[in-house]
């Protein structure tokens, strides 16, 4: 019995437990130079979208099984096809750390340099607009800090006789987490592209 388990255990890679559950995506935040500096690119959503209709976003998307292994491809391809570049134009500079969200999604997150910016075509279906904010304005100006508060709540089927009352019904607050908000011109910047953004910034800081 002992040496079965070891036969099965042996080798095994350390992953995401529940990984099924939820919606694992890509992202690319991206730079590109400008006449006074780097600066990085941001997208406006189309308001045609179901999921998250005109707000402000990184490029990126969903992650293919077959790009499980290789997170950087999906944001690679999901940023080429957005942009309406060739994959050639783009090249990923290094990951940032993976963020996993109460809302049930995985975001794995790419810095990367659109060399050719002017062959950007945003594909219309996806993206209402492009914009861009130089990166010392960013550096300059920190972002407003908020919090977003987690409840829970256990479904009709479970046995709460079985647990401790404290675990009774209806929502319960389990925790709260920072989140940011930055403001340029007219554009608010906010959700999990602001936690990404907030994260580079401080990489870049330190």
């Amino acid at each position: 019995m002992k040496d079965e388990i070891l036969k099965k255990l042996a080798g095994l890679k350390q992953d995401l437990l529940g990984k099924d559950n939820y919606l694992v995506s890509a992202v690319l935040l991206p730079l590109i130079k400008g006449d006074n500096g780097m600066e990085i690119l941001f997208e406006v959503r189309s308001r045609r979208l179901e999921r998250q209709p005109g707000e402000i976003c990184f490029p990126g998307g969903r992650v293919e099984d077959v790009e499980l292994d290789n997170p950087g491809a999906a944001a690679l391809r999901e940023a080429a096809e957005e942009l309406g570049l060739k994959a050639g134009d783009i090249r990923i500079i290094a990951p940032l750390d993976f963020l996993t969200t109460p809302m049930g999604v995985v975001v794995y997150p790419y810095v990367g340099e659109v060399l050719f910016p002017e062959r950007i075509v945003p594909n219309r279906g996806e993206v209402e607009s492009l914009f861009t904010v130089p990166l010392a304005y960013l550096l300059e100006n920190p972002p407003q800090v908020s919090h977003v508060e987690v409840a829970t709540r256990y479904g009709e089927d479970f046995p709460l006789h079985r647990v401790p009352e404290r675990y009774g019904g209806g929502w319960q607050k389990r925790w709260s987490f920072p989140t940011y908000i930055y403001e340029y011109g007219d554009y608010f910047i906010w959700g999990i592209t602001a936690i990404i953004l907030h994260h580079f910034i401080n990489k870049i800081k330190s």
